[in-house]
């Protein structure tokens, strides 16, 4: 048995423990714990004001914990920097916004963190960028800028950004939420490769059908705190509290 829990430890990437986040007298996380294992897809919903999002971004460090681990891939957050650009190496981060810079072109978005952080030569950085370009089918829009692109594109774009860092995690903050209703399949399906490939990732998302695809495990959180978690199949079918039955009710039609 003590083997086996060593075991399961060993395999989880990312480990939150008694998780806290407070903004001022508003407790957005309370007592948040999740685990996640190396090529585990992860699946975080719930209503708006939940904590979906400042969970996500407590997992990039983009906002501090006030109580409470966060460990990721070995690597315990504090407030130290050099454990949170360690960490950030090691996870990519896409928005509900873009954040592509608009001067540089699709190509040059794409090598700046590989040559700045990981310490890539121009040649080698831009021979990434394309294959992966090419890898979310955006390539042959490599030199256009931002601007010139639609929102999908650019977030497929964001996309490929996150994975030239060669990424162990992928973090998704409601990737589709700022697009026009065309253009979510074409982002959505980028998503469903990436997880396909073995991807370990955490998307905080309302595309139910993309979680039923792709989701090992859902997450629903309510009022700052993890309200259940099952595989989609048992999430969807039978949900355990009424507060997951209600919001099902409410997005699925």
């Amino acid at each position: 048995m003590l083997q086996e829990a060593q075991t399961k430890r060993s395999s989880d990437i990312v480990v939150v423990e008694n998780l806290v986040k407070r903004f001022g007298r508003f407790t957005a996380l309370n007592d948040v714990n999740l685990s996640v294992r190396t090529g585990e897809r992860i699946v975080v919903c719930g209503p708006s004001g939940s904590g979906k999002s400042t969970l996500i971004r407590c997992l990039n460090r983009i906002e501090k914990h006030d109580s409470g681990r966060i460990v990721i891939d070995g690597l315990e957050l504090t407030d130290r920097m050099t454990d949170v650009t360690c960490v950030r190496r090691e996870v990519g981060m896409v928005f509900q916004s873009f954040n592509l810079f608009p001067h540089l072109s699709v190509v040059e978005n794409c090598m700046l963190a590989p040559m700045k952080v990981r310490g890539l030569s121009r040649p080698d950085a831009h021979e990434r960028a394309i294959g992966l370009l090419r890898k979310v089918r955006i390539h042959d829009q490599a030199d256009k800028y931002p601007g010139q692109l639609s929102g999908g594109q650019q977030q497929r774009v964001a996309i490929a950004r996150a994975l030239c860092m060669q990424p162990r995690i992928m973090l998704f903050d409601e990737p589709t939420s700022a697009l026009d209703p065309e253009m979510v399949n074409e982002v959505l399906e980028t998503m469903v490769e990436l997880a396909r490939d073995g991807m370990t990732m955490v998307c905080v998302t309302h595309e139910m059908g993309f979680a039923r695809e792709v989701a090992d495990r859902v997450v629903f959180m309510d009022r700052g705190g993890v309200v259940e978690e099952a595989d989609p199949d048992t999430f969807f079918r039978a949900p355990r509290t009424e507060r997951a039955r209600g919001f099902l009710r409410q997005i699925i039609h």
